[in-house]
């Protein structure tokens, strides 16, 4: 950080961004601006670039330093960090154990590339790539119809923002930490065990075992503390009015 400093009056080195700046204030500073993009461009442009790869079930992502345009996530490259995918990593996990850590220590190497006069510009490929928008409430909604992969991809890749969620007796049911369960089948919706173990809810080809939960603008509780509260026993069916 002390390199950055040093810097402030001939770079601009800008975190995730998620308003677009001024071209005139971009090319303000004497060597430029740069950014850190949670993704490996020019794949997932856009404000939801850690959620995205999670939901779609991609094994990698990373992140890139590039030099912003006018465009959304569109400038040049200056150096990219790739990360794999834990088969249970969260959209928390994975910022916070890898894509934060390994951000900073990228900025601080594009810093040095900068200064030394050593820092590429690698074009993007206009036709490349994908964009996606912000992963909103209505992109959250678990089918449980849907095969158990998918279903927990959602889960992983919406917690904690948005927060995956079904219905349950007119109020939202935000489902946050839980495992997959491919050797425990059910109908799709319906709660096949509920016990100090989790509440197993069952999905396409398997069952997710709830651990963490939050019913309507109430706290995130344990399924333990949820159980205490509110009761969901066998048989019982998500995700209806």
């Amino acid at each position: 950080w002390e390199q950055m400093r040093s810097l402030e009056a001939d770079l601009c080195v800008m975190a995730f961004v998620t308003l677009m700046v001024p071209e005139e204030a971009l090319n303000a500073p004497r060597l430029g601006s740069i950014q850190y993009h949670p993704s490996l461009l020019p794949m997932h442009k856009g404000p939801s670039s850690i959620n995205w790869p999670i939901i779609m079930g991609e094994s990698r992502t990373g992140l890139s330093i590039f030099w912003p345009d006018q465009g959304l996530d569109t400038g040049p490259i200056l150096l990219q960090k790739a990360v794999g995918i834990g088969s249970d990593d969260t959209l928390g996990s994975l910022y916070f154990n890898h894509l934060f850590p390994m951000g900073v220590a990228a900025m601080l190497e594009a810093v040095d590339l900068v200064r030394e006069g050593r820092a590429p510009r690698i074009q993007q490929d206009p036709a490349a790539g994908s964009y996606e928008g912000w992963c909103r409430s209505e992109d959250a909604h678990i089918d449980w119809s849907k095969p158990l992969k998918t279903v927990y991809d959602l889960i992983r890749g919406c917690n904690p923002q948005p927060g995956a969620w079904t219905q349950y007796q007119g109020q939202k049911l935000t489902i946050l930490d839980s495992a997959a369960e491919p050797s425990v089948s059910g109908t799709p919706g319906v709660v096949i065990e509920s016990d100090n173990k989790g509440i197993a809810v069952a999905a396409g080809e398997g069952a997710i075992r709830v651990q963490k939960l939050k019913l309507g603008g109430g706290k995130k509780l344990t399924a333990e503390e949820f159980l205490s509260e509110l009761p969901l026993p066998a048989g019982t069916a998500l995700g209806t009015e």
